[in-house]
């Protein structure tokens, strides 16, 4: 199976790009075609690289909550810097949250376009025997993929609440830049760890179901 296209010429690199950000998937299927690559490969391309955003994602909110943790454990010093920090780290959190989201429907919009594809390519079979094998091979990875999407959406779920407890604490300490905040901040701290505990491990959950989605793609 070829490798993801990262070592495509950058020239073709541009013209894939502009293809895709006009809407013009077929000609973008076509164009990666012609360089060998198949939906197939893009579909684990594109597994790929929701697992990076997650894995970063998870790192970034654990981030998050060391600065949540060290807010916390404020007893002197300058508060408004700490709260900047807080803020910075809320808002790579976000962004972060916006690319996880961004890949997992790169993901969906790939694996819909290869099985509607490989459903009619079945319809051009001569042999009986092969066509069986085909569908069967179409049901495994069907049901392997339906597997990962829903570990990837359960672990995208699980997001935004953090991201709103996140969002309600930044905001709290903007306004309220004195003890009397911090030691409400306290009070919610194991609130806090709980839920991005959940969270890093919906996380874990899918990057290792995406890791066996890839490593039975490329060996099939």
């Amino acid at each position: 199976m070829k490798s993801a296209p990262t070592g495509t010429a950058p020239a073709a690199l541009a013209m894939l790009a502009a293809l895709t950000l006009a809407g013009c998937q077929t000609a973008y299927y076509g164009a990666m075609e012609k360089l060998g690559f198949e939906k197939r490969d893009l579909l684990v391309d594109r597994v790929e690289d929701a697992r990076g955003a997650q894995q970063e994602a998870k790192q970034q909110f654990e981030n998050a909550l060391e600065q949540f943790i060290a807010v916390t454990d404020f007893r002197g010093g300058e508060l408004e810097d700490r709260y900047r920090r807080l803020k910075s780290e809320y808002d790579a959190s976000e962004s972060q949250a916006e690319k996880v989201s961004d890949r997992i429907r790169d993901v969906e919009r790939v694996a819909r376009d290869l099985f509607a594809e490989w459903e009619h390519e079945l319809e051009q079979y001569t042999s009986r025997d092969l066509r069986r094998a085909s569908e069967r091979q179409l049901a495994d990875t069907r049901r392997r993929y339906d597997l990962l999407i829903d570990r990837m959406r359960r672990a995208e779920r699980r997001i935004e609440p953090v991201l709103n407890a996140f969002r309600d604490r930044v905001l709290f300490l903007k306004h309220n830049l004195n003890a009397q905040a911090i030691s409400a901040l306290r009070a919610d701290r194991a609130e806090v760890e709980s839920d991005i505990a959940a969270l890093v491990a919906e996380m874990n959950a899918s990057i290792a179901e995406a890791d066996a989605f890839i490593q039975r793609m490329s060996a099939d």
